[in-house]
């Protein structure tokens, strides 16, 4: 008995290394194969928060309320809504403009930030959509979560944002995780900065690290060679000598830039004490308030919740066109994540508990 179990588990341990395998390497063939077909289009999907609100309380007051009472207040609201229609059509047909016209719009984009800025392509055109109609009255929030990353995508993540603030529409940043380094670049840019109050905001400074293999390299007897044109075209390498004019050199320009960021931060937000908040610390959403990096302590649902009292408030998405060869590499590589996560849990597990 105890070798047929044995044997069993043998058995299923190699049938999911088979699956597993076979999951991965279709992924691997999927995303090679697609890699030089990008998606020129999209699609823009927009979707009404305050009727996601409505059809929330809906739900709620047919779960808790008397049947007969909520079936009495689905007809006032039917009735009402088609008085309001009615209104509205009495009013085109004079030449009038309905007062619905005249409600502000709160227009909604999310960016979820990694070290290349991803998300900045799909903001892009979330941002060119949303100029196409956005006025003075109207106001766009944008939902951020970033620890920062590559200066120069960041750097071109912030220009979009100071697109809205140009055409003049109000620009607010809501920040209920993290903002910081470049997250916090984009941040800045916002008339009007709210953070959850343990939201980690701040890092205004520049890292830069790697590590080198020259000595390995020559223990080894390999040599390896860069050859440049122009003094300062490779001043820090992986695998060759670094000296001390080249760390000299790439420092400068570490400074250079933290200097840059640092008047990025002191155009917007004049208000910042720069050298007390430009050394790199970050700060929790409560301390961000005393020193200056935030307006509000609030979260983003209940800024844009209060929002709908008094403007429609859309969500606005731009997603990319991906045929079925992309569709099933996503899905390969997400199951094959999956697989690999969940398998790597177990290991870390019977480790942990072996201890």
């Amino acid at each position: 008995m105890v070798d047929f179990f044995a044997n069993y588990g043998l058995f299923l341990a190699k049938s999911v290394t088979v699956v597993a395998a076979i999951i991965v390497v279709i992924a691997g063939i999927a995303a090679l194969s697609s890699r030089n077909k990008s998606s020129a289009e999209g699609v823009l999907n927009i979707d009404s928060l305050n009727d996601t609100l409505e059809d929330m309380e809906d739900a709620l007051r047919e779960a808790v309320l008397d049947s007969d009472l909520y079936k009495a207040q689905q007809k006032a609201e039917k009735k009402k809504l088609k008085q309001e229609a009615k209104a509205r059509k009495k009013a085109l047909k004079k030449g009038e403009s309905p007062e619905e016209e005249d409600r502000r719009r709160v227009f909604v984009i999310d960016f979820d930030g990694d070290i290349k800025a991803s998300e900045l392509e799909p903001m892009r055109e979330e941002i060119t959509a949303i100029l196409t109609l956005a006025t003075e009255k109207d106001e766009v929030v944008v939902r951020l979560e970033s620890p920062g990353g590559m200066v120069h995508t960041y750097g071109l993540a912030a220009s979009q944002l100071e697109r809205i603030k140009r055409q003049g529409v109000p620009l607010t940043v809501c920040v209920d995780k993290v903002a910081a380094s470049g997250g916090y670049m984009m941040a800045c840019l916002a008339d009007k900065i709210i953070a959850a109050p343990f939201a980690i905001l701040g890092s205004i400074g520049v890292v830069a690290q790697l590590p080198n293999f020259h000595r390995l390299l020559k223990k080894y007897d390999v040599d390896y060679e860069v050859l440049t044109a122009g003094e300062y075209k490779r001043t820090m390498t992986v695998l060759g000598e670094n000296t001390d004019k080249g760390r000299e050199k790439f420092i400068e320009d570490l400074e250079d830039t933290h200097l840059l960021f640092k008047e990025f931060v002191g155009e917007f937000r004049p208000q910042v004490d720069l050298e007390k908040v430009a050394t790199g610390e970050v700060w929790f959403g409560r301390r961000s308030l005393d020193v200056k990096l935030v307006d509000e302590l609030q979260t983003s649902d209940e800024y844009l919740i209060a929002a709908c009292q008094d403007a429609d408030v859309f969500t606005v998405r731009y997603e990319y066109k991906k045929n079925l060869q992309e569709r099933l590499s996503d899905m390969s590589i997400k199951t094959a994540d999956s697989l690999l996560v969940r398998w790597l849990g177990r290991l870390t597990n019977v480790r942990l508990l072996a201890k």
